[in-house]
């Protein structure tokens, strides 16, 4: 995530239980996927994007867009384990799947408002996230195909709808909306949330989309970890070879047109490092970059499959690495929890004038706490809290129809 700068497969309804020996290594490589990217998410939050001389650091060239994409794919897979997997769930389970995920995601949201408030100098993706999962309520019961179809809608669409309004829309003081902030401005955050900020759901949904289509196929088969991996590298491959086409065959020169002050370096910085605040002047060409968190086709779909590759290559390598796999899936069962301590550690300002001690320390607090949490407690404590008023609500709407039955 950038700076300021600028399950319980074809199952039940719980992620954790396990069915048996096939499930527990796939369940293990999606959750350690997933540690994977909130490292890497945190990585970019502390580390420096730009060297002394000015140029961008290896973790900007590798990291920046693709750790939170990925994060954001595997909320796609999620959802699919909690609404049957590869058997997805019809009738009365899958409408307390659906509600038990509306509830998720309205508590989400209010989490991301609220530590908001804290101001930890780094765009928080959690009221995003929120407005994500609102969006995929209705999109639970569908199909591989479907999900994938819309995956590549919303990829296209709420970009073009974006550029085409560039300018037009309001702009925002803030990548962070809080309550207040809500209440003052309805529109204007709801704006904000859907279309503008720093991680707009609208565009995003092609990730959850695109992660819901995976989390139905059969994921503890090593031939479909085979076709995310070379899938993958294909689809991020072609994508940014566009991208570079369409920009060296004039594409930059015309942004460079288009932007105020024409100044190259600007559009150079925009393509390194993100679009920040917005996307500077106003052109067609921006639909044919790929730069990290610009939301424009070509990076949801390069992102897309970097977050695909990715999951692939851990689920191949699950078995050969098992303790590897071990030590980090607990971690990526409780992101939420880590991910708002990392927030809060953040806005404490602690080792703020050391990135990479800081970086240790989280990192390794992260790892070591989920462990030691996980195998005391169980579910981490944000997610037991949230995991709690959710089923609850799930299992209403699901003994209600038993009852009418």
């Amino acid at each position: 995530m950038p700076k300021a700068r600028d399950r319980n497969e074809g199952g039940g309804p719980s992620p954790d239980r396990n069915d048996g020996n096939l499930r527990k290594p796939r369940v293990r490589g999606v959750d350690a996927t997933r540690c994977v990217a909130l490292l890497g998410m945190l990585a970019v939050n502390v580390l420096p994007s730009e060297t002394f001389d000015e140029e961008p650091t290896l973790t900007t060239l590798l990291l920046a867009g693709r750790a939170s994409a990925l994060f954001a794919v595997l909320a796609g897979v999620s959802l699919a384990f909690i609404s049957g997997g590869r058997h997805r769930f019809h009738g009365r389970p899958l409408l307390a799947a659906r509600a038990g995920l509306a509830v998720r995601a309205v508590l989400v949201l209010g989490l991301g408002l609220g530590i908001a408030y804290a101001d930890p100098g780094v765009a928080i993706i959690l009221a995003y996230y929120g407005v994500m999962f609102l969006l995929a309520v209705p999109l639970l019961g569908l199909a591989p195909w479907w999900l994938a179809a819309l995956a590549a809608g919303f990829a296209i669409i709420p970009p073009t709808l974006l550029v085409g309004l560039q300018g037009r829309l309001p702009a925002w003081d803030t990548a962070n909306p809080t309550f207040t902030d809500v209440v003052a401005d309805p529109l204007g955050s709801a704006g904000l949330l859907t279309l503008t900020g720093f991680y707009p759901a609208l565009p995003w949904m092609a990730y959850l989309c695109a992660g819901l289509a995976i989390g139905r196929l059969d994921l503890s088969s090593r031939r479909t970890a085979t076709w995310l991996l070379a899938g993958g590298v294909l689809l991020a491959a072609a994508a940014w070879a566009v991208s570079a086409f369409l920009l060296g065959a004039g594409g930059f020169d015309r942004l460079v047109d288009s932007s105020p002050g024409n100044d190259p370096e600007d559009i150079k910085d925009v393509l390194v490092y993100g679009a920040g605040e917005g996307l500077p002047g106003r052109s067609w060409w921006w639909l044919a970059i790929a730069a990290p968190y610009s939301s424009m086709p070509l990076e949801l779909l390069h992102t897309i499959g970097t977050s695909a590759a990715a999951l692939g290559l851990v689920l191949l390598l699950g078995k050969t690495f098992d303790p590897i796999i071990g030590a980090l899936a607990p971690a990526g069962s409780m992101t939420l929890t880590l991910y708002s301590a990392h927030l809060l550690f953040m806005a404490s300002g602690i080792l703020s004038d050391r990135p990479f001690a800081s970086l240790a320390v989280q990192a390794g607090t992260a790892v070591i706490f989920a462990v030691v949490w996980r195998w005391a407690r169980g579910k981490g404590p944000l997610e037991a809290a949230l995991g709690a008023v959710s089923e609850r609500v799930r299992t209403m709407v699901g003994t209600a129809g038993s009852n009418q039955s």
